[in-house]
Order: C-alpha cells, then structure tokens, then sequence
C-alpha cells in the first residue's frame, strides 16, 4: 500500500519515531487499512468476535466502542452478562459506546465539568463495551495491560470520559490501556432473588460479574492488541476502587488480573451489602415505583427510564435515596472484600493503597463557608465529629503543623479520619497476609485553581496517572513547572507497577512497601518523600475516634 498525502518522512513529522513504526505496524496489518494522512490510520485488528477498525491517534492504535458482551436490555436484564453475538466484516470502533442508564444530572462540580462522568450524552442499556489503547497491534509484543474501572460510586459515571482516554498514558509507558462501561445503578445492584427467585439470585452483582466478563474478554482477545493476558493490572478511582477491592474477593475473578491499585475507595469498600440489606433495599425501590412485592416482575416490561427515578439525586452530593453496590450474597461474592481481613484468594496480587490528602473538599463550592474558616469555626465543625477528643487532636495537629491555618487543620482532619484511615486499614491487612506487597501513598499537591481553597481534592490525581493534564485545567490548572514533575512521578510508578508489580524507579525516591511496624507512605507531591514520623503520630491519635464513612 503507498501513502496518500505524504511519506514516511511525513509520518515521522507528525507523529515521532514511536509514529513510525506503529504506522508501518498498522500498515502491514492488513488490506484494509486506509491512511489518509499521518493521524488518518485506520488499523483492523482481530477479536474472537469479529474484526475491528480503529484509528491511529498520536502513534497509539485506538478502538472505541469494542463489545464484550451482549445487551442487557430485554431478557437480559438483572441477569449475568452474556457474551456478544459474531459479527461478519469489520465494525467500526471509532466512537465511544453507550454509557451505563444513569440519572445524567450533573455531579461534577465545577472542578471537573463533565470530564470525569459521561464522555457521551447517550446512555442504553447495550453497554457493554471497552476501549482500548495500545502501542502496536499484532506485533508479537506483550504488553502490561492496564484495566482502568470508572468511578461514580455504584451508580453513575463512564469509563469513556475525557479524563480517562489512555492515548497519552499509553504512548507514555508502551503499555496497553482498557476502559469499560458495565452496569451501575439498580440496572447492575438491585438484588431480586428473594422477589424474581432463583434465576435472578445474580441480580445483587451483575454489574461486578459486567467487569469479571470484560476481564474474560480481555485474557482471550487483548493479545490481538499486543497485551500480554499474564499481566494485567486493574485500577480505578473513587467508586472504580471500589470496585478493584471488590474483585479482589470474587472468585469469578481470580486469576484474571495480577496487579491492583486502589485510589480513594478502601474506606467505603471494606465491608459491602449483606443479603438481607440488599433485599430490603429492593423493597424500597419497589415503593418508590409503586409497586407491590407480587408485581416485582413488573421491573422486566418497564422502560429504562421508568426505572431511572430511582437513581435521582435525593441529597446536595447526589446520592440516591436508595443505597446501589455489591451484596454479600454467598454467591458472586461469598465475603465482605476486606473484613475482617484480607481476602486469600487474591493474597499474591500487589497492591497501591492511597487517598489524596483533602479527599472532602471536591464535595463543595469555592465559596462554601467551610473552605474559609476561623479558629473557632474550624473547633465548631469538629466537635461533632471528635467529641471529648477534640481539643487533644486539634493540639496535636497544631502541634505537628505549625503554620496550618484553621481551615487547613479541619480538612486534614476531616479527611485522615475518613478515608485515609480506611486505606491504610486495607494496606495493614493485605500485608498481614505476607505472601504479595502493598504500596501506600497519599496525595498531597494543592491544586491552584480557585486560589488554592480545595487543597488537594477527590479525582485530584487523575490527570497525573493518565498523563492528561492538557484535558483537565480545571482541576490542575497551568503550571508545567509543576505539572510536568508531577506527572513523571505517579505515571510513572503507576506504569512500573503495571509492569513489575514494584512502583519504584530511577529518578524516583525510593517507596518501600507498607508494613503494619514500618507504615511507609509516600507523600506525593513536585518533591516526593516518606510521610516523617511525627506525621504518622497524627493519625495515631486519630485511631480511637470512631466514625462511618463519608466516601
């Protein structure tokens, strides 16, 4: 095949050497190929289902909109994946598939805008799809895969959102990337087993048993996309920790991923719904419907929008009234993923543990009050929160940060009481079981936007992972003096742990792994470096306040 407008040469100009030869890669792919340009090549590659064409974007092979499962619509619904139907030609996969049925209000804030949910207004309950991204296709390379599972909690978002395209970080570490889209919401966590009987005794999990299919799909097909099936690395953020935490404990998924990193999600993923919570939660959705326990079959003729209501925001943060996530139903799930301990099944899967250092200050606005206290507004607000403790841990803190300012002190507090304690919980029990290391990290760069008021946020590392801070601005802002360093010491790590399964590296300080004596935590900022003792003496006196969650 010759090229259309240009040669080789021109190839090299827009695209690097890395342009080349996955351009000559893409060329000698197959008849098929059509390039028009330098970014124009349309690679076809070989599923088990089917040929695909994707694009070549920045010397990275892209497929969008891959199925790996059938639609879940009609029959299928509340019902365990089934695999996609054959398809004869090539499909085309150049356009993102149909996010999970979602109430699309927005829950993004002013932070993100919608970079971090939908990625694509249109929603359906045929989305079962992936994305992928990859250096080279049939080359006879074996790459780390990379699964990144979307947050949302259990009940809204996409993995084909703009902060989570994997061209950059895929170009950046030569390893492939996979974002999917499975069922959330009561689409995916309504148990109906006690309501529909046995064949719905699935229904607590099918949008877990969604990724178990994907990861399936992923250990027979992505070699095709030059991955390597033996290594592949789940990761995710929020309630895509979660969701990593809960694979960990799902023998349908032993054996199919071999790395795991879990960003801002251990506190609220430790323990899940029991059985009995999960009926009871089916009861209350049947009431919001209007529906009586001997009309529960009336949930398989409705629409998907007549079911949505369900997942309407009933609070300021979003949260639906009726609680969406995985069941502890002895079937799919036969535990709770982290409690009392860690799980054995998956007692050889390292791990990175970690929270950012504000994880709460993404719930609220620049101008709330609470991100502009004063000494006794800060002492106010904890009190609830601390008890008869408060003064001692405030003193504590005051102590160990001089220089904090009374808003600063709230939310370091807020947040190391909530989440961070959660994950080093996770970290202390994973490593009780000797057999695979666990990595700890907190994040702690303040972003400047909006002067600094929100710290470090919720989803503040994100771009830094995906090497896709050009996408964001909004959350990260401008500054390459900062962005740059930044992003060369968490994509990094997080590419060497995909790899090696060990996030250290040259030109990196050196991260030890989490022991419940030593508790090494990494404090990643533009100078990275272990949390010092009397920081780790802060969350000490932190252990005998009890609280719930706020994840």
């Amino acid at each position: 095949m010759t090229l259309q407008n240009g040669s080789q040469a021109n190839i090299k100009t827009n695209v690097g050497r890395r342009g080349v030869l996955t351009g000559m890669v893409a060329l000698a792919v197959g008849s098929h190929n059509r390039v028009f340009g330098a970014e124009t090549v349309e690679p076809i590659a070989k599923t088990k289902f089917g040929k695909v064409r994707g694009r070549l974007t920045k010397g990275i092979f892209v497929f969008r909109g891959v199925p790996y499962g059938a639609s879940t619509a009609g029959e299928n619904r509340f019902k365990p994946p089934e695999m996609p139907q054959q398809w004869r030609g090539i499909r085309t996969a150049f356009e993102n598939g149909p996010s999970a049925p979602q109430d699309p209000h927005d829950r993004s804030g002013k932070l993100v805008g919608d970079t971090m949910f939908l990625g694509n207004s249109k929603i359906s309950e045929d989305c079962l799809s992936l994305n992928i991204f990859s250096p080279g296709i049939s080359d006879g390379k074996r790459r780390p895969v990379m699964v990144w599972l979307h947050g949302g909690n259990f009940f809204y978002g996409s993995g084909t959102a703009t902060a989570y395209d994997g061209t950059n970080l895929a170009k950046r570490g030569d390893v492939v990337v996979v974002a999917i889209n499975h069922r959330i919401g009561p689409f995916g966590f309504l148990y109906l087993g006690d309501l529909l009987g046995e064949e719905y005794a699935d229904s607590g999990n099918v949008g877990m048993l969604d990724i178990i299919a994907a990861l399936k799909w992923v250990r027979e097909n992505i070699s095709y996309f030059g991955g390597d099936p033996g290594n592949v690395t789940i990761f995710g953020q929020s309630g895509g920790a979660d969701k990593v935490t809960v694979l960990m404990a799902m023998p349908g998924a032993q054996g199919l991923f071999h790395r795991a990193i879990v960003e801002s999600g251990a506190s609220s993923a430790l323990r899940q719904r029991t059985k009995e919570e999960a009926a009871k939660c089916a009861e209350v959705a049947l009431q919001k419907l209007g529906l009586t326990a001997d009309r529960a079959g009336d949930l398989l003729k409705m629409s998907m929008d007549q079911i949505l209501p369900l997942v309407a925001p009933a609070d300021a943060r979003g949260n639906p009234s009726i609680r969406f996530s995985p069941t502890v139903d002895g079937r799919s799930l036969p535990r709770h993923p982290f409690d009392p301990d860690a799980p054995d099944i998956s007692a050889d899967v390292p791990m990175i543990i970690g929270t950012t250092a504000t994880e709460y200050t993404y719930l609220v606005s620049e101008n709330d009050p609470s991100l502009h206290l004063d000494e006794a507004g800060m002492r106010a607000k904890l009190a609830p929160i601390l008890g008869e403790q408060a003064d001692r841990i405030i003193n504590q803190y005051k102590e160990t940060r001089p220089s904090a300012t009374p808003t600063e002190l709230y939310w370091w507090i807020n947040t190391e009481l909530g989440t961070v304690r959660g994950a080093h919980l996770q970290a202390a029990r994973k490593a009780l079981l000797g057999r695979a290391p666990a990595y700890v990290y907190q994040f702690a760069w303040r972003t400047k936007v909006f002067d600094r008021v929100f710290m470090s946020p919720h989803t503040i590392e994100i771009p830094f992972v995906f090497d896709n801070t050009d996408k964001i601005p909004s959350l990260v802002g401008t500054d390459q003096s900062e962005l740059i360093p930044l992003t060369n010491m968490v994509s990094d790590s997080w590419v060497a742990f995909a790899r090696t399964g060990n996030p250290n590296g040259v030109g990196r300080p050196n991260w030890p792994q989490y022991t419940p004596e030593q508790r090494a935590i990494m404090v990643i900022d533009v100078k990275s470096h272990l949390m010092p003792p009397e920081r780790l003496a802060d969350l000490d006196v932190l252990a005998t306040v009890g609280r719930s969650s706020q994840h």
